[in-house]
């Protein structure tokens, strides 16, 4: 119903509404045989996934895409924008004018963002990175620490630098390295960056280790 309203407001306001329903299949489907300037995706009422749109962006990376999120939730910000969303949009706080500038905006190919917005991207921005190491089956092979020191290894830092980044001693880091070494079944660094080139998904920073 929230849709319907929407779209019929937008209408008024001139625009041309395409409605479609929340599955990718169908969304890909419309966008097979129709012209789209902005695609806009809802995620689900209390809902936390934005695969959705990841799994759009994957499809049509060109295509400006905004999400239109019933939350303000942290996590799911950022997770919006980094599944290929120029701009993020909040029911909760924001009117109906300011959505319509919103697409405006990103069909001139402007980002859109509040500034809590920006701040959610610039605090995850400043977070040490971790690159997630994973089995077959999806279980965690490394601590939340070992998989910190993997990101900034691949990121080209010096057991100095990482130590210093982290707040550790060099040699709490070589302990953290050979810990790594025998859980990944390599032996030096170069096998651990090469290990990363061939295994991980750099948008996502996502390793998946064979068994």
């Amino acid at each position: 119903m929230q849709s319907q309203l929407l779209a019929q407001a937008l209408r008024e306001q001139g625009f041309s509404v395409h409605q479609c329903p929340g599955d990718v299949g169908a969304v890909l489907q419309v966008l097979e045989g129709e012209a789209c300037d902005v695609l806009v995706v809802s995620t689900p009422q209390n809902s936390r996934d934005v695969s959705p749109l990841r799994t759009v962006h994957l499809t049509t990376p060109r295509l400006p895409k905004i999400a239109l999120l019933d939350c303000d939730d942290r996590d799911v910000v950022v997770q919006a924008f980094r599944s290929g969303a120029r701009g993020v949009f909040s029911l909760a706080d924001s009117s109906f004018a300011s959505l319509c500038e919103c697409l405006q905006r990103v069909y001139r190919g402007e980002i859109w963002a509040s500034s809590r917005h920006l701040g959610y991207l610039l605090d995850s921005v400043c977070q040490t990175p971790t690159l997630q190491v994973l089995t077959n089956s999806g279980d965690r092979l490394l601590t939340s620490r070992e998989e910190q020191v993997v990101a900034l290894v691949t990121d080209g830092l010096s057991n100095r630098n990482i130590a210093s980044e982290l707040g550790l001693s060099e040699h709490t880091v070589k302990k953290y390295l050979f810990r790594i070494f025998e859980k990944l079944g390599i032996s030096n660094r170069v096998e651990l960056v090469l290990y990363a080139v061939h295994h991980s998904e750099p948008a996502h920073r996502t390793w998946v280790a064979t068994a």
